[in-house]
C-alpha cells in the first residue's frame, strides 16, 4: 500500500494553519482564503503529520497501482558504442568496465551495442571483445554507416525488444544525450542523465546517483517497475578498465526487417577543429573564483606550462570572459581525471568537485582551512592563492620538486 498526506480542512483555522506551515522548511504548505493546500515544494516527508498541530495532516494509505514487470524476463547490461571520427569514443569503453561491475552483483552477461557499416564493424568488434563483453550484437547496413538518428534509433529498439537487457548505458556526450531519450520514449521507461555513481540492487534494480538541486544534494534513483533501465554517464567518470583474453562471441542481428527509412539526411560531414580538450589533459591547474583579472590567471598559465598541463577553471570565471567554456570543470563544464590537478582559490563546491574527483593527485590551496576541497584533496595547502603560487612556480622551475 502507498501513503499520500491528506489535510482534515474541518481542523484547520488561522491558528492550526500557520502552526503547520512553520513545520514544513520546503514551504510545502499555503493557507489561501480559508483553507490550507500543498504546493510544489510538498516532499512528501511527513513531518506536518510528526510536529504539526494532530489531526490536521495525516498519512492516508492507498492502493498502489503501479504496474508490475516480470523482472526476471529481463537479463543482461548492455553498453551502446558510440563511435566517433577517431573511432569508438572512450567513454564506451569505460561504461563496459561499470557495466561488467554491476552485472557481477547479479550474475548477468555484459553486452556491447554496435551500430555502423561492414567496414566499420569489422574493425571495431574485435576491439570491444578485448574489454571482456560476454556478446557484441551488431548491426551493420550501408545505410548505418554515418549516425542517424532514427535508424541507429530503430536498432537499439530491436535489440532491446530482442534481447531484452535489463540496463543499457550510454556516453553523456552530445550524440548520447540526444539519442537516448528518445529510445527511454519508445519504451516508456525511465532515463538518468549524467549519472556520477551507478550500482546495482540484488532484485536487478539500477542505483542511479546524480547530483540535483544544483548540486546541493545527491539524488538516488530506482526504476523499479519499468525496464529496461537507462542512463547517461559523463566521459571520465568511471575508469577505464584493463583489457583482457577476448572470450566473448558476435552475434550479427537481421537489419532487413530494420525500416531504414528517415527523414533526416546527412548532406556533409566536417571534421571538427582541433582544440585542447581538459578532459585528455594529465595535469591541470584549476583556478577559481579568487582570481580577479586576466592578470592573476597569467601566474597559474605560467605553471601549467612549467608543468607541461592546461588550465582549467571554475564557473564564475567563465562568467567573467576569463576562459572559453570549454575549459570549465564540473557539473556544467567537463569532467576531468588527470594524473594532477592543483586547485587554486577553489572552496570544493558539490558542482565543481564532481567534475575532477576521479584524479590521481590532488592538490588544493585554500585560505579557508574548512574549505570543502581539502575533503577530496590528497595534499592541502592553507594559505592566500597569491603568496602559494609564486613559491609553486619557483619549485617547478627549480625541478626539485613542487611541493
Amino acid at each position: 500500500m502507498a501513503k499520500k498526506l491528506v489535510i482534515n480542512q474541518e481542523k484547520v483555522n488561522n491558528q492550526t494553519a500557520e502552526a503547520v506551515m512553520k513545520v514544513c522548511p520546503f514551504g510545502g504548505l499555503e493557507y489561501v482564503d480559508g483553507k490550507l493546500n500543498f504546493t510544489a515544494g510538498c516532499k512528501n516527508c511527513g513531518l506536518c503529520v510528526r510536529k504539526g498541530p494532530e489531526g490536521v495532516v495525516t498519512f492516508v494509505e492507498e492502493a498502489d497501482n503501479t504496474p508490475k514487470i516480470d523482472k526476471s524476463a529481463w537479463r543482461g547490461v548492455s553498453v551502446f558504442m558510440e563511435i566517433d571520427i577517431d573511432g569508438i569514443h572512450p567513454v564506451s569503453f569505460e561504461l563496459i568496465g561499470k557495466a561488467k561491475e554491476l552485472a557481477s552483483v547479479i550474475n548477468h552477461p555484459v553486452y556491447a551495442i554496435l551500430i555502423g557499416s561492414k567496414a566499420k564493424n569489422d574493425k571495431y568488434v574485435k576491439e570491444i571483445l578485448e574489454y571482456g563483453v560476454d556478446k557484441v550484437y551488431v548491426y551493420e547496413s550501408e545505410e548505418l554507416k554515418e549516425f542517424n538518428m532514427e535508424r541507429y534509433a530503430r536498432c537499439v529498439e530491436n535489440f532491446i525488444e530482442t534481447i531484452k537487457p535489463t540496463v543499457v548505458l550510454y556516453g553523456g556526450t552530445s550524440l548520447g544525450r540526444s539519442f537516448a531519450p528518445r529510445i527511454a520514449a519508445h519504451f516508456r521507461t525511465g532515463l538518468t542523465a549524467d549519472c556520477t555513481i551507478l550500482g546495482m540492487k540484488e532484485n536487478t534494480d539500477l542505483i542511479q546517483v546524480r547530483p540535483a538541486f544544483g548540486g546541493n544534494v545527491m539524488a538516488q534513483i530506482v526504476c523499479p517497475s519499468h525496464r529496461p533501465q537507462m542512463a547517461t554517464v559523463r566521459y571520465k567518470i568511471f575508469k577505464m578498465p584493463e583489457k583482457v583474453d577476448p572470450f566473448g562471441e558476435t552475434v550479427y542481428m537481421d537489419t532487413a526487417a530494420i525500416d531504414m527509412s528517415s527523414n533526416i539526411t546527412t548532406v556533409e560531414v566536417k571534421e571538427k577543429e582541433k582544440v585542447t580538450d581538459i578532459s585528455e589533459a594529465d595535469i591541470i591547474v584549476a583556478c577559481g573564483r579568487a582570481f580577479k583579472s586576466l592578470e592573476d590567471l597569467a601566474m597559474a598559465e605560467e605553471l601549467a606550462n612549467l608543468l607541461g598541463g592546461v588550465v582549467a577553471v571554475t564557473r564564475p570565471l567563465i562568467e567573467a570572459g576569463f576562459k572559453d567554456a570549454k575549459f570549465q570543470i564540473g557539473l556544467s563544464g567537463r569532467t576531468v581525471a588527470p594524473k594532477l590537478i592543483i586547485n587554486l582559490g577553489i572552496s570544493g563546491a558539490v558542482q565543481y568537485t564532481a567534475g575532477m574527483t576521479g584524479s590521481e593527485l590532488i592538490i588544493s590551496v585554500n585560505e579557508n582551512p574548512n574549505a570543502s576541497i581539502f575533503d577530496v584533496s590528497h595534499y592541502g595547502i592553507v594559505g592566500d592563492v597569491f603568496k602559494v603560487l609564486p613559491q609553486l612556480i619557483e619549485n617547478a622551475k627549480s625541478g626539485k620538486g613542487l611541493l
